[in-house]
């Protein structure tokens, strides 16, 4: 693919791919030819390249019907269902922003969310429809006047497909926003990365030339679709290379297995928790997997085993390792398909547009095999943080975004995590920032001080762990405590073992010392 450079986001000298479709309308577009072909295949419903464009497009004019302009918000809080690629592309067609929120958040967290986003029309599937309008009745900062559109069991958002008004074309440009996805930020607040339409773009088509992908590629989306893995990685990546998705509304590891055997899937695209999950199954262990062609894995290490078990597993599979974030909208670097067996524990190489440099405390780049943070530029950056100057002005330095990861580079450009920010807690590939915890702890009556950290964990990768400080506390039983962080936080941020200490370790300018309290000794509670 032809590269050449361009302002982008008023940052000079960014490299894109010369011959690229403008918008995420055009991936469906441009798959059009496939016509009757699977596009989207759920435990419940099919549809075609056809029904999706055409669906998506009443989808599309009945939300102008109901207010929706260009840059207008929709929230979306729908797992893994037919209908989400559905409003994926309805909103590029009119030119709204997308926002889809995790399902698994609690009331507060979508408060939040709503209440920042301003969303113009909210999109519940039922089971999610209580706690949503909990959610929206609290929000201070949501607009008035929102509308709400139920998905009914296994049915559909009907009011919205009745096919009742002419879709009304609208001019979206490559670098209007696409989607607001919200990430943990360091201040506990989640950040809205916009994901503009040339940033899909260019990500798919960094997939595409770096995996090989055609349309023959048939995936299996386990991770939620509201993610940046299961929406760019591996949605409209295959949606724009032609093949066909499959979905499981929830993880389940033997019904996994089947499907996989069942459809044949033979790309696959999961954290390595999902891989190592699977290796236990004697399902998995009892078949052969010679049918896979590509092997993807990101969001949390790999390490050198798990390499070895996917290498025999999946005997005839490409294995790419894959680094990249919701802010460079997947991903910044890609294991390419032949690589050195040395290198198998890297996460690859820069992809073709990217622009990426190691840096020190001081400001300095690094030579090759010198530690420091992952500065990323590209067409695959975020433009911004929706209504965020303080991250925009801080997150930013000459169009380079601060991963905020600690890495190197050998000197044939392979890269290397070697930590992650530091209060960053990493569960199966969920990002949970421990400050996020903290406060929700110190919100306890019977907590003086709280410090959250990840401890290893077999199969998730790590767990949430806290330490607690206070007098009342009982060091016995922690039932309260869990019940008090549930009412606020996602299930998978709560912490699963806690331990209480007399005053939590500081430096002489009261900072916490984390580290230390990952060698704190004492018994362990559940």
């Amino acid at each position: 693919m032809e590269i050449h450079e361009m302002n982008l986001f008023g940052r000079e000298n960014i490299k894109v791919f010369k011959n690229r479709p403008q918008t995420i309308t055009e991936i469906l577009s441009e798959s059009a030819r496939f016509g009757e072909k699977n596009a989207i295949v759920t435990e419940q419903h099919k549809l075609t390249y056809r029904e999706l464009d055409e669906r998506s497009s009443i989808v599309a004019a009945n939300l102008q019907q109901a207010g929706i302009r260009k840059g207008d918000r929709v929230a979306a809080i729908i797992g893994n269902r037919h209908e989400f690629p559905l409003v994926v592309f309805a909103c590029s067609k009119i030119g709204a922003i997308m926002v889809p929120v995790n399902v698994k958040l609690a009331v507060e967290e979508i408060e939040y969310i709503l209440g920042h986003s301003k969303p113009k029309v909210i999109i519940v599937e039922e089971e999610f429809k209580e706690k949503v309008e909990q959610a929206a009745e609290a929000s201070a900062g949501l607009q008035a006047g929102y509308q709400l559109f139920e998905i009914e069991g296994e049915d559909t958002f009907s009011s919205l497909l009745e096919n009742k008004a002419a879709l009304i074309e609208t001019a979206v440009a490559e670098e209007d926003g696409a989607f607001i996805l919200y990430t943990s930020g360091t201040t506990g607040r989640p950040k809205g990365a916009v994901l503009s339409h040339i940033n899909v773009i260019h990500s798919v088509m960094n997939y595409k030339l770096v995996f090989e992908t055609n349309d023959t590629m048939k995936t299996l989306i386990a991770v939620p679709m509201f993610h940046v893995t299961g929406l760019v990685g591996q949605l409209l990546h295959v949606l724009y290379v032609g093949g066909t998705v499959y979905s499981m509304k929830r993880y389940q590891n033997e019904a996994y297995i089947e499907r996989i055997l069942t459809d044949q899937i033979n790309f696959l695209f999961n954290v390595p928790t999902i891989f190592i999950m699977m290796s236990t199954s004697e399902k998995f262990q009892n078949h052969s997997f010679d049918f896979v062609k590509k092997v993807a894995f990101g969001g949390s290490p790999i390490y050198q085993q798990t390499f070895n078990m996917l290498k025999q597993a999946f005997p005839n599979a490409q294995l790419h390792n894959a680094y990249g974030s919701t802010e460079t909208t997947s991903p910044a670097t890609l294991m390419p398909v032949s690589y050195p067996e040395s290198k198998v524990t890297s996460v690859g190489q820069p992809v073709a547009v990217a622009d990426i440099k190691v840096m020190d405390s001081e400001g300095n780049e690094c030579i090759p095999g010198e530690s420091g943070e992952l500065y990323i530029k590209g067409p695959m950056v975020i433009k911004e943080y929706w209504d965020n100057p303080e991250a925009n002005q801080s997150s930013f330095t000459d169009g380079y975004w601060h991963s905020g990861d600690l890495g190197i580079m050998d000197d044939e450009s392979y890269i290397y995590i070697r930590d992650r920010k530091k209060d960053m807690i990493n569960r199966a590939g969920e990002k949970i920032f421990s400050i996020e915890v903290e406060d929700v702890l110190k919100s306890h009556p019977d907590v003086v001080e709280a410090a959250v950290i990840g401890i290893p964990d077999p199969i998730f990768g790590e767990k949430v762990k806290a330490f607690v400080v206070g007098p009342s506390l009982n060091s016995e039983d922690f039932t309260d405590l869990k019940e008090h962080c549930r009412k606020s936080l996602a299930k998978f941020k709560v912490p699963e073992e806690f331990e209480v200490i007399e005053s939590l370790p500081r430096n002489a300018s009261g900072k916490i010392l984390k580290n230390t309290l990952k060698h704190v000794g004492g018994e362990k509670n559940a």
